[in-house]
């Protein structure tokens, strides 16, 4: 096994319910470690970058609303197997598909309000890490 880090995002939806505490027991129930957090409001210059791989795509511009609606924790997570450990811990995009006891299976809203992102590769994750922290504020 390997340790390594992924990206998260605790999403609006869950900072307005003031459930971000729930999300984290969950986070590290699982056996990750939370090494870096910040909450944001994101700008739409940090949105839209954020997501511009989807800048193509039909939901695009409601994604950049939703995620500037309101404060998102950003985080740098770490364990063995962060990425794979973190997605099966967050359930399906769509919570209705979700397994019993996953993040989105207990607290999202709707396929769009699904409380949670997380990196789906090793390249995303130090993406999108490098996208919020410098190196230094990341402490493992």
């Amino acid at each position: 096994m390997s340790i390594q880090r992924t990206f998260s995002i605790i999403k609006p939806d869950a900072t307005a319910r003031n459930i971000t505490g729930k999300v984290n027991a969950k986070i590290e129930e699982s056996g990750l470690r939370i090494v870096a957090q910040k909450r944001l409001l994101l700008t739409e210059e940090q949105a839209s970058g954020f997501y511009a791989v989807h800048k193509d795509r039909p939901f695009y511009t409601d994604l950049v609303k939703f995620m500037m609606s309101g404060p998102v924790i950003v985080q740098v997570l770490e364990g063995e197997n962060a990425i794979v450990a973190y997605r099966k811990v967050m359930g399906a995009t769509n919570p209705a598909e979700a397994d019993s006891g996953t993040i989105r299976a207990e607290f999202a809203q709707s396929i769009d309000a699904n409380t949670v992102h997380g990196s789906d590769a090793p390249e995303t994750a130090s993406e999108e890490i490098k996208f919020f922290f410098a190196e230094n504020e990341i402490v493992g």
